[in-house]
């Protein structure tokens, strides 16, 4: 009989421990879907802005293929996210972010060559105008 309730003891404290583990486990599992989404969330975030900094810059007229490519990217990573591809979302976000960095800096690119031929063409017109009253 005393071997008997040794026994019924450990069942209870087998369970309990059972029961804590399936918890651990589930915590666990929860913890790392929590820390792939999070980084892949602010990814798409960033990603968001960077596109919307590039079009604020003139993008879709002075770099229409990187707008369009970045846009593209972002809109796949937001359907990653959507399908909890985390790993995904997050590359694409990133890719995202770099085609729309890309594209802004050839709007400002192209922007900043427009202006310096309007100065070079105001320039050439002082010059011939400084011509013209050197010669009479």
């Amino acid at each position: 009989m005393p071997k008997q309730s040794m026994h019924l003891p450990l069942q209870p404290n087998l369970q309990l421990l059972l029961r804590v583990g399936a918890v651990a486990a589930v915590l666990s599992l929860a913890a790392c879907a929590s820390e792939e989404r999070t980084p892949a969330t602010a990814a798409v975030a960033v990603s968001h802005n960077a596109v919307d900094n590039a079009v604020s810059a003139g993008a879709p007229e002075l770099a229409p293929q990187e707008i369009n490519a970045a846009r593209d990217k972002m809109m796949r990573a937001n359907q990653a996210l959507a399908a909890k591809d985390y790993k995904l979302a997050r590359e694409l976000a990133v890719q995202a972010q770099a085609d729309a960095k890309l594209a802004q800096s050839k709007a400002a690119s192209a922007k900043a060559t427009a202006a310096a031929d309007a100065l070079n063409q105001d320039l050439r017109v002082l010059r011939q105008e400084v011509d013209r009253a050197n010669s009479q």
